[in-house]
């Protein structure tokens, strides 16, 4: 028999025993829907990982204040200030540095009208928006002139322009924030949650002069000092010649001892990356593998199922094989309807994947990405998984003794 008049005969022997043959179906269905949706949500959580933490900026290397200590508690501060000097001598000495910001951030109350808006306050040099790669909805960004006079200028987030402003226009407006008021210059796209967690739309965005002079002067201690400072570098081959050169430069300029822990702490968004893309996929592959185990459980019923219509169909085994049948004609006849029925669970299992996929990205708010290959990799696994568990029956049923097999009752 060629394999045209096997697949006919293997869905008309599936088709006889329909109910059987669905209940066989359903554990390679809940397997390889199992593991499409489980390997959907890994992908998606990577796809989220990797886009807040390049939401940070490219090839953005961040410096901030406080450093560890030898003994059991690290982390703790130094007492040793950033600067805004300091964020001006890396900008000079660093020449694989595209872009050194300084930043000061605390909380503030946005005011228009009747209109109240708690959000955060963030005091920044101008190469803020070339470190963050921040990009305009509208308007232009600070600028080194109204840095030096701490001109009263601000660029707001999507957030706060759409809780103070709605569908108005906010540019040219001017808002009150700690009582003191603003011109609205600019207005920043949407750019969604940091890897840190923080809402990068809901900011109120100043001249850093004006936040340490005007805003929020009375909360801090040195004048100069800032939280963060970002460097980008020009590319992602320079970022550990750019972490060595700034930790060479600020140890220098807060003049640390050789052996000393350094007074700040640097933090590497390609290193975020490599760890969370690492975090993710063990994480896929743990859910893959716990799910592939649902394939198991669905070929093992398979291979029973086959089992029971070998013995089921002796005399017909034995008619075909008085007829002229040959033991490979019978052995390929039981294959592939072993792998018709795997292949058929796999087909309604993609579809339940996607199905379980969607449905947690939009009921519990988690991402899932459903990528093609994975598709065919479930389906390709299915039909193997057929071979597999369905070699051993088919091969039994190959063995038959013709005669024995005419006299079974």
């Amino acid at each position: 028999m060629n394999l045209l008049a096997n697949l006919k005969v293997a869905l008309v022997a599936l088709r006889t025993n329909l109910m059987r043959s669905v209940l066989t179906m359903l554990g390679i269905i809940i397997g390889v829907g199992a593991v499409i949706g489980a390997v959907s949500v890994g992908k998606g959580a990577q796809r989220m990982v990797e886009n807040q933490i390049n939401a940070l900026g490219a090839n953005l290397l961040v410096v901030f204040p406080g450093g560890g200590h030898r003994g059991p508690v690290r982390g703790t501060s130094s007492g040793v200030p950033l600067t805004l000097a300091d964020a001006q001598v890396l900008a000079t000495r660093i020449a694989q540095a595209r872009a050194v910001a300084a930043m000061v951030r605390g909380g503030a109350q946005a005011v228009l009208g009747n209109a109240n808006w708690g959000t955060q306050l963030v005091g920044v040099t101008p190469a803020y928006r070339e470190a963050r790669d921040l990009e305009l909805a509208e308007g232009r960004f600070i600028t080194n002139a109204e840095v030096r006079a701490a001109a009263k200028v601000a660029v707001l987030g999507a957030r706060v322009v759409e809780e103070l402003f709605g569908e108005s226009l906010a540019v040219g407006a001017t808002i009150r924030v700690n009582r003191t008021p603003l011109k609205i210059v600019g207005v920043l796209k949407k750019k969604g949650q940091s890897g840190f967690g923080s809402d990068q739309d809901d900011v109120v965005i100043v001249p850093i002069t004006t936040a340490t002079k005007r805003l929020l002067g009375q909360r801090r201690g040195r004048a100069d000092a800032v939280n963060t400072i970002f460097v980008e570098a020009q590319s992602r081959a320079d970022i550990p010649l750019v972490e060595r050169r700034i930790r060479e430069i600020l140890r220098e300029r807060k003049h640390v001892r050789a052996g000393a822990d350094d007074p700040f702490r640097i933090v590497n968004t390609a290193q975020m990356q490599e760890f969370g893309d690492q975090a993710t996929t063990i994480f896929s592959m743990l859910l893959g593998s716990i799910a592939s185990i649902s394939l198991v459980v669905g070929g093992i019923g398979i291979m029973n199922i086959m089992l029971v219509s070998v013995t089921e169909r002796t005399r017909e085994i034995g008619l075909r094989m008085a007829l002229g049948a040959r033991r490979r004609d019978i052995l390929s006849q039981f294959l592939v309807e072993a792998v018709v029925l795997s292949a058929i669970g796999g087909m309604i299992g993609v579809l339940l994947g996607i199905t379980l996929a969607r449905a947690i990205a939009r009921f519990a708010g988690w991402p899932a990405q459903v990528d093609l290959p994975i598709i065919f990799i479930a389906v390709g696994f299915s039909a193997i998984f057929g071979i597999f568990f369905g070699f051993y029956p088919a091969r039994k049923a190959a063995r038959q003794n013709p005669i024995d097999a005419l006299r079974y009752e």
